[in-house]
């Protein structure tokens, strides 16, 4: 992947940037404020506007490394500047969703013999879930972990990232938090690191908080057993429920 604008500027909503290419119903940009999805993390919503209109994206594709915005009309933009407008509201609470999660992922990795990541999805209703291999795991014990994240979230403590060089980040222990996927490099052989400060640091490509303090409390809502390797925790935003 490139490095996305979004990831070193999360609260950075609006962009103006330069048309590299259109066609009806796409536009390629100099720079992106969109975050594009992946990861679990939903891509970001919002618009394009340039003197003679404006116009809702309602996707993206990446071509060849190349991000194409997908257009609500199949209308094709003019060359020149437009303003590019992410929807703050839904990227803060895609944010504060990622974040959480790592918190979670970081209590029960610490808590739970390394336990590593089977999948994860974060919902525009302020839930999301994350899946564990943990096979042997008591759900009692599992739901108890719910006030130790949010004392985490009160704490406020920093989130900061950083970019290693692919075969470092591999080699680091417990870097890697998932048992099927990682982050894909960027093009230049660098992996993503994103760091809560005192608590936790893994590979990642989403959208963070600068503290998790920014978030508001969290609330386990169910624990599913899905397959004999695969225990699903659904966590909701307290405010968003």
């Amino acid at each position: 992947m490139s490095r996305y604008f979004c990831l070193d500027n999360p609260e950075v909503p609006t962009l103006a940037t330069e048309v590299v290419e259109a066609g009806p119903g796409w536009v390629v940009l100099a720079e992106s404020p969109f975050y594009p999805g992946g990861g679990g993390q939903l891509p970001d919503r919002g618009s394009l506007e340039w003197a003679g209109g404006e116009v809702a994206v309602a996707g993206f594709e990446n071509e060849g490394g190349r991000l194409r915005h997908l257009l609500a009309d199949p209308i094709e933009l003019p060359a020149g500047t437009v303003e590019a407008r992410v929807d703050p509201a839904f990227r803060g609470l895609m944010r504060a969703l990622h974040t959480d999660l790592h918190i979670v992922n970081a209590v029960v990795f610490q808590g739970f013999d390394g336990a590593l990541v089977t999948g994860v999805q974060m919902n525009e209703d302020g839930t999301a879930r994350i899946d564990f291999d943990l096979p042997d795991a008591d759900n009692d014990r599992l739901r108890a972990i719910e006030e130790p994240v949010n004392a985490l979230i009160r704490q406020d403590l920093a989130v900061r990232q950083d970019y290693l060089p692919e075969a470092v980040a591999f080699a680091e222990p417990g870097l890697i938090r998932s048992r099927s996927v990682a982050p894909p490099p960027t093009a230049d052989g660098q992996v993503r690191v994103v760091e809560i400060v005192g608590l936790d640091r893994q590979a990642c490509g989403g959208t963070h908080l600068a503290s998790t303090g920014g978030s508001p409390p969290i609330r386990i809502l169910k624990i599913d057993n899905k397959g004999r390797h695969n225990r699903r925790l659904r966590i909701g935003l307290a405010g968003a429920l």
